[in-house]
């Protein structure tokens, strides 16, 4: 640990909480610039959203939501007329305070009018969302699941999914929300940080039962029962890379920002942590996204009042220490120079013994993905960790003792992108919008683009004609921009990347009037890349000439 920086470069960097850490030049850092700002609830809402106006159906595994205090009265309006186009509908909504975390601040509710404002709406913004009240019950409790994703790269889109994960349980047997239960938070939330309160808490030395079970634990019961594991993880994969692919665009105008192109910088890779919810039918729901999710294999327990000991959960071991394993195995720069060369393991390094897990589960999740049987699962081989003891880290690397890749359990890791590309490769038009608004930034560094950048844009992708003249592209920018600077989003003045998008969107439903929106907004992209393509020839032409 350097807390006070330190002056040689490393090769990889990790920080506990952002990317700002400390000022980094070279290497790889375990957090990309502006993650956390990007999975923050409302951001998170808006961008989801925006998906969910070009791709209904594809992104329709994120509740319906609200943002407060902004949209309220929308809130308000739309419930009425939901209700009074169906009298037997009787929601019930959950409230989420933006910059909450670990349950800090939820609320159920029955009825708009049941909002908490007392002035701290405004200080705290909210998201409301329509909650989830057929679950998928185990034991007859309500659970989550926790997800470990790694982000290895943004630009070309890389991605990875833990083959398995953490189950987090209700302690409370779940009921459908009333007036009388709405308050019951062990019962509705599956926080693990508020159900450690509850004296009904289980802690297991199993990853088949207790409070907190591995994913792979639950996938076998649902395998038992005749449920269809196979679907079940494409459906979540499914759900992993439309997410990353909603937060993206977000993300590059931050890495630009921070990492100049041309400029001295690192390269990124960051694990996520993803909570879905399973419905009564299987179909998995994104709860949230962690840009921080909890690495602790420990658990605090009480041995008298006030006096804690720190004790070991082998569930928590049994994923995350292989989430980090395997993490530093695929982004370790010196993996590549290993690949060509043989390494054998010195006689003088003792092994201090051999661990063994026996599967737990008959049907692998990973085989739902790739190769189960749905008749006869094949039994899955026992993993083995190696422990070997050198006498320092600076003693293996002189004596080039490495533990061979081999040894080694293999990957808990597993690539679904650019795997799985062509498949959600055509979900990707915001990508390609932040292109064109990062393309007419002009100041490097910035976020936000000014009116000067924004005429540049309309001019130099020729939008502007008798029917939309300059002017009319000046009144689109400053009543755009003034409005989502007046939510409070940015304190900079200019135009952030979700105006710019909603901007583009009017564009494009004005120029192609007669096609639905994600065709629209297709269209005008293609548009641009091809006007900007043919200005950028005749200014070679011109530079030659």
């Amino acid at each position: 640990q350097f807390p006070l920086g330190r002056r040689l470069p490393c090769d990889i960097y990790w920080h506990g909480v952002s990317f700002h850490d400390n000022n980094i030049f070279s290497g790889q850092v375990n957090k990309f610039p502006g993650m956390t700002e990007t999975v923050r609830k409302i951001t998170l809402s808006r961008a989801m959203r925006t998906m969910q106006s070009l791709f209904p159906v594809e992104y329709d595994f994120y509740p319906q939501s609200w943002i407060l205090p902004e949209e309220l009265s929308l809130f308000v309006e739309e419930v009425r007329m939901m209700k009074d186009n169906d009298p037997s509908w009787k929601p019930t909504f959950i409230v989420k305070p933006d910059g909450g975390c670990q349950g800090d601040g939820i609320y159920l509710i029955k009825d708009p009018g049941d909002i908490r404002l007392m002035g701290s709406i405004q200080s705290r913004p909210a998201v409301v969302q329509e909650y989830i009240c057929k679950p998928l019950l185990m034991d007859k409790l309500k659970f989550d699941i926790r997800l470990y994703v790694l982000l290895k790269s943004l630009e070309p889109l890389e991605i990875y999914i833990a083959k398995d994960g953490l189950s987090r349980f209700c302690t409370e047997p779940y009921q459908e929300p009333t007036l009388k239960n709405l308050h019951q938070v062990f019962m509705h939330l599956t926080n693990y940080s508020l159900n450690i309160h509850s004296g009904n808490f289980i802690h297991s030395d199993s990853v088949n039962t207790g409070s907190k079970r591995t994913f792979s634990s639950i996938l076998c019961r649902l395998s038992s029962r005749g449920a269809d594991v196979k679907k079940l993880w494409s459906d979540i994969i499914s759900l992993v890379i439309r997410t990353i692919i909603a937060l993206t665009p977000e993300l590059k105008v931050y890495y630009q920002s921070d990492i100049p192109a041309g400029k001295p910088g690192p390269t990124c890779f960051q694990i996520l942590g993803f909570d879905i919810l399973l419905k009564k039918n299987l179909k998995p729901m994104l709860l949230e996204v962690n840009a921080n999710p909890s690495m602790r294999i420990e658990h605090e327990q009480e041995l008298s009042p006030g006096v804690f000991e720190n004790v070991p959960s082998p569930v928590d071991e049994e994923v995350k220490v292989a989430v980090i394993r395997d993490t530093l195995r695929l982004v370790d720069p010196q993996k590549k120079k290993r690949k060509d060369t043989h390494v054998t393991v010195p006689p003088e390094q003792q092994w201090l013994g051999v661990q063994e897990h026996p599967g737990l589960w008959e049907v692998s999740p990973w085989q739902g993905v790739d190769e189960m049987s749905s008749k006869v699962p094949p039994k899955p081989t026992p993993s083995v960790i190696l422990c070997c003891r050198c006498q320092s880290l600076e003693q293996a690397r002189e004596g080039s003792q490495e533990l061979p890749e081999a040894a080694l359990p293999s990957l808990c890791l597993k690539q679904v992108f650019p795997k799985y590309a062509s498949e959600f490769s055509y979900l990707r038009l915001v990508d390609r919008v932040a292109a064109l608004f990062i393309r007419f930034l002009g100041v490097k560094g910035t976020t936000k683009l000014g009116p000067t950048g924004f005429r540049t844009f309309i001019r130099n992708c020729r939008l502007s004609n008798s029917n939309f003249s300059m002017a009319a592209a000046d009144i689109l920018y400053i009543d755009i921009t003034r409005r989502w600077n007046s939510m409070g989003i940015e304190k900079e003045s200019g135009m952030c990347l979700q105006a710019f998008v909603e901007a583009f969107f009017f564009l494009a439903r004005r120029k192609y009037k007669s096609l639905p929106l994600h065709e629209q907004v297709s269209a005008l992209i293609e548009c641009c890349e091809c006007r900007l393509a043919a200005l950028r020839r005749k200014r070679l032409v011109w530079g030659c000439g």
